[in-house]
């Protein structure tokens, strides 16, 4: 029996992935579990330039999830690969660079220095506002998307790019097939949905930008449809995240056709959650006389 996973001609010892934005750049984790257990690790959002963050309140809890406005805090690209990738590549697991950016300019200069560097797989996030089009997502209209995915497939010639789809695009199969049409090897969803809290006492919204991402178990029944969706109508692989808390959801997310799924909110809440995961795939594989995960995947397809 093996849970090995091949993704994009890249092996990963097992499906799980922990998610960007929830698990640092790996290290973090490091007191908590045996990181290199994992299947891979996304590195926090990173753009081309550092960035400080958002001010104010940057997390809500809700029910069944969370609100988090963080703004992408991080340290810039060529630091990462600098300081922080060295060190994520001693933790002998799959590296998964998320970049983000507010210009098209900041995204192929990003995505050239990461392909020089040494990750194993670019994960395009287009969930970041275009700040020269009024602060609309990339991610929300198909042809945006395709233009800013086909512009950094020119600059990526050397690893695997994964595009990362954001659900409040205004149809999530239009916009995996044309981000599919425009390069991408494979692509993650969902990123977290727009949502907000208003602080009765205050009186006002809590975030200082008003409108935040909602994740955890909450939003899991939404990104589940969303990957069946757009595994029925894609041929590149799908990494599947969304609520996902303990074996079951993952396994529900493989049978609907993800070929890796990724775990995040739920790192807040159990630290070691993702080795939980991969503990219970395990032992469901074996219960059901499973060899190999390519067995169940798409089967509810």
């Amino acid at each position: 029996m093996t849970l090995e996973t091949k993704l994009n001609g890249v092996t990963l010892k097992n499906p799980v992935i922990a998610a960007s934005g929830t698990f640092g750049f790996g290290e973090e984790f490091g007191e908590y579990m045996d990181v290199s257990r994992l299947g891979g690790v996304s590195s926090k959002g990173l753009t081309l330039n550092g960035k400080q963050g958002n001010i104010g309140p940057r997390m809500w809890e809700t029910p069944s999830g969370m609100l988090n406005s963080v703004g992408l805090q991080n340290p810039g690209v060529a630091v990462f690969i600098e300081q922080e990738l060295p060190k994520m590549k001693r933790i002998d697991t799959v590296i998964l660079a998320n970049l983000g950016g507010g210009t098209e300019e900041d995204y192929l200069e990003g995505a050239k220095l990461l392909d020089g560097s040494g990750c194993d797989i670019i994960e395009l996030n287009i969930s970041c506002p275009n700040v020269k089009s009024g602060g609309m997502a990339f991610g929300i209209k198909a042809k945006v998307a395709h233009d800013l995915v086909g512009k950094v497939r020119t600059v990526v010639k050397h690893k695997p790019l994964m595009v990362k789809l954001s659900p409040n695009a205004e149809n999530i199969v239009e916009m995996a097939l044309a981000c599919e049409e425009a390069g991408a090897d494979s692509l993650s969803l969902i990123n977290t949905l727009a949502g907000m809290a208003i602080d009765v006492y205050r009186k006002r919204p809590v975030f200082r930008n008003t409108i935040a991402g909602l994740s955890g178990p909450a939003v899991k029944p939404m990104a589940l449809r969303m990957v069946y969706d757009v595994c029925k109508a894609v041929g590149v692989p799908v990494v599947g995240m969304g609520g996902i808390a303990g074996w079951r959801d993952a396994v529900e997310f493989i049978l609907a056709g993800a070929t890796a799924i990724q775990v995040g909110t739920a790192n807040f809440i159990k630290p070691d959650i993702c080795l939980d995961i991969i503990g219970g795939i395990t032992r469901y594989m074996a219960d059901q006389g499973i060899e190999a995960l390519d067995e169940i995947r798409g089967a509810a397809l």
